[in-house]
């Protein structure tokens, strides 16, 4: 079995007397689909900011990767190989789809203005960025999109976009924050499809915030469940959503 890309142990994050995270520690599995579920108010989006470098806790660790990155800014973060997208996509709306992976690509040596003028010196790297550009948007369903401004994307396009583009820049742990809030059914479908896709061929490791869990839990590897600032059930879909303590905290007693 594969070992754990994310772990938080014993993190605490208090707003005034609020502790909207109380001692949480999780493991998220490399190469798999992971969810984190409660109702809202539970601490879930508390809980990504302090991965993420948003918040610095009060109290615990973070590890990713092998790595203590308890404290570590955003882009540091970032730089690591943490990524996150959020419930309102923010594409380069002007921009076509291909540019918008084009411009998140990493090392570019043509951004200096000195191996700028050494034509030879870019070219190459470009023309490699396109090609790894164009195997993202075929797995994301988009390469028929390529020439099209973000702009005029449908909703659930621009989130795998959003992907798209953190996967260009060399993300290995995608965090999500309801990817399929305000998509179709059917789309919302195919948009966890493709994650799963994603997991399989590439090895990217996806944890999500999501609140359609009908949809969600069919393509779940393992799940957390948070509820006034702590993790109250983990498991597998089928038990956890029939766990008492989970019924009890989306539905009250």
């Amino acid at each position: 079995m594969l070992g754990s890309i994310l772990r938080t142990r014993e993190l605490v994050k208090s707003f005034g007397g609020v502790r909207a995270v109380d001692r949480v520690s999780i493991d998220v599995r490399q190469k798999s689909l992971t969810m984190l579920i409660g109702p809202n108010g539970s601490g879930k989006t508390t809980l990504i900011n302090l991965v993420t470098g948003v918040y610095r806790p009060d109290h615990g660790k973070i590890f990713f990767d092998g790595t203590e990155i308890t404290g570590y800014p955003p882009h540091e973060v970032f730089r690591l190989g943490v990524a996150r997208t959020f419930q309102i996509p923010q594409p380069f709306r002007k921009l076509t789809v291909l540019e918008n992976l084009l411009v998140t690509q990493p090392g570019n040596p043509g951004e200096g203005f000195i191996k700028s003028l050494r034509r030879g010196r870019w070219k190459k790297f470009e023309q490699e960025s396109v090609e790894k550009a164009f195997r993202i948007l075929r797995l994301l369903n988009l390469d028929h999109l390529w020439d099209q401004e973000a702009e005029k994307l449908s909703g659930g396009q621009m989130k795998l976009l959003e992907v798209g583009k953190t996967l260009m820049a060399g993300a290995k742990l995608l965090i999500m924050d309801e990817p399929i809030a305000g998509v179709n059914p059917a789309l919302a479908h195919e948009i966890f499809e493709t994650f799963t896709r994603l997991r399989d061929e590439i090895g990217i490791t996806l944890f999500l915030v999501e609140h359609r869990l009908d949809i969600a839990l069919r393509y779940t590897d393992y799940v957390y469940v948070m509820a006034t600032g702590s993790i109250i059930a983990e498991g597998g879909p089928a038990e956890v959503v029939y766990d008492p303590k989970v019924i009890e905290a989306y539905l009250g007693e």
